[in-house]
């Protein structure tokens, strides 16, 4: 699933093509999505100005002025801009058309994504509502991630996953955040200290700005708004390198299955 990194370089290429655009129309080609799309979408959108585009979590926020597209990338899904010109295949389920013709594509194979219309607060919508401080934010620190995990006996790396906890943290970052701060994604969050979550927050958003650079990671199905792939798996320090030697100690990494998820970390280097 596309994490933090891949949805903020998504937004970031999509939004100085869509801030001050016009909408003709959207095509709603398959609605049934993980949530239905409305089907009045079309009508709704039709001849209204794009604003900004932000970023909740994995959320992408596409301001409209009367309204909100909040949308989501689900477990495989793509946005990218395309031209008119460019035909839609299978899995394209939902088009954006500005005024000028360009258009924004949702590729979405599995059909986890979301395409979903609020005129409230989109901050306040049943998927934004109870996220957890945006992890490059000064809320998200040491002291507050410390207080939510005292009676916390799950997993930290579960912990991390918990986007009540925090915002847009999955399986790639977590793995390679609790290695660069040397904790073992088996421990107990409520037996972690505070100078270790310290230190803990501190990679985590070491990690992300690292990954935001590269333009996300690319593993199977994830590009950018433009087309373009990351490459921030060519840096991944413990991810999907079960057998590789690690990179500090030499020893070879492991991997195990953490509820439906494959952790990866070096028993050696990390306590």
């Amino acid at each position: 699933m596309p994490e933090l990194p891949e949805v903020e370089t998504t937004r970031r290429g999509l939004a100085p093509v869509l801030a001050g655009q016009r909408i003709r129309t959207a095509l709603v080609r398959q609605p049934a999505l993980r949530v239905p799309v409305p089907r009045s979408l079309p009508r709704l959108l039709a001849g209204l100005t794009i604003g900004r585009v932000a970023r909740r979590g994995k959320y992408l926020l596409i301001d409209c002025g009367a309204g909100t597209l909040i949308m989501h990338l689900g477990m495989s899904g793509r946005i990218w801009i395309v031209e008119a010109s460019t035909p839609a295949t299978a899995h394209d389920h939902f088009d954006l058309v500005l005024a000028s013709g360009t258009r924004v594509r949702l590729r979405d194979p599995r059909r986890f994504g979301l395409v979903v219309w609020t005129r409230g607060d989109p901050l306040q919508h049943p998927l934004l509502r109870d996220i957890g401080p945006e992890p490059l934010s000064r809320a998200f620190n040491a002291g507050r991630i410390y207080r939510a995990t005292r009676g916390r006996s799950a997993a930290v790396k579960h912990v991390l996953m918990d986007s009540r906890v925090v915002a847009g943290i999955g399986n790639i970052y977590a793995n390679e955040a609790l290695f660069r701060a040397g904790i073992d994604p088996r421990t107990p969050a409520r037996r972690i200290s505070r100078s270790r979550y310290a230190a803990l927050v501190g990679k985590l958003k070491e990690t992300l700005r690292l990954a935001i650079g590269a333009r996300g990671s690319s593993l199977r199905d994830y590009v950018g708004s433009d087309g373009r792939a990351g490459y921030f798996q060519d840096l991944f320090m413990v991810y999907d390198r079960a057998g590789e030697p690690c990179y500090r100690c030499g020893g070879p990494i492991k991997a195990m299955r953490q509820g439906q998820r494959s952790t990866f970390y070096c028993p050696r280097c990390q306590k």
